[in-house]
């Protein structure tokens, strides 16, 4: 079963989202109007809350976590991701804001209290440190994760365009759904 409460904090989906049934989605967890989480994919929404924008896919593998809420640090780190965001292939995110028009590339690891803004591209395998700001419009890549260069146009469209395909997919698999 996808969906699992946490004592009394249960996920609240919008609407034409898809769940693929190997995916858990746990406790304070909110994910937006025709997003996507796929297979094998973990949102841990038990210590602190999880809020996924709208039209954004998680994709296979990846872990969804948060940081609870502390006397130092009352907020704790929440896991927040907007709008039209690509998080691709076994990517960890943890306790971190991710910004509307984004890519997370395969295998990245974004940790506790980074900020990752509107329209940034972060490369396969890279390692965002604890408390990093990046800055919107580049390409970011390495272990640690440093500013390559402005995005370029195409890629600027790209990551609408990647976040509408997924749309569009997970639609084709609501639709075999409803007519099985």
């Amino acid at each position: 079963m996808p969906l699992s409460n946490y004592l009394d904090a249960a996920p609240l989906l919008g609407e034409r989202v898809y769940l693929h049934a190997s995916a858990q989605v746990i406790g304070d967890v909110r994910i937006g109007a025709d997003s996507s989480v796929w297979c094998n994919a973990v949102l841990r929404g038990d210590v602190n809350h999880i809020i996924i924008g709208r039209c954004t896919n998680i994709q296979d593998l990846t872990m969804g976590h948060v940081s609870h809420k502390t006397e130092r640090k009352p907020q704790g780190s929440p896991l927040v991701i907007g709008d039209y965001v690509t998080i691709g292939h076994s990517v960890i995110l943890h306790g971190c804001r991710i910004g509307d028009e984004c890519l997370i590339g395969m295998g990245s690891i974004v940790m506790d209290d980074v900020v990752i803004p509107d329209r940034v591209m972060l490369g396969a395998g890279s390692l965002v440190a604890p408390g990093k700001t990046l800055e919107p419009g580049f390409l970011y890549m390495g272990r640690p994760a440093e500013k390559v260069r402005p995005l370029t146009e195409a890629e600027m469209a790209y990551l609408r365009y990647s976040a509408e395909h997924y749309v569009r997919l997970k639609n084709n698999y609501l639709q075999a759904q409803d007519n099985a």
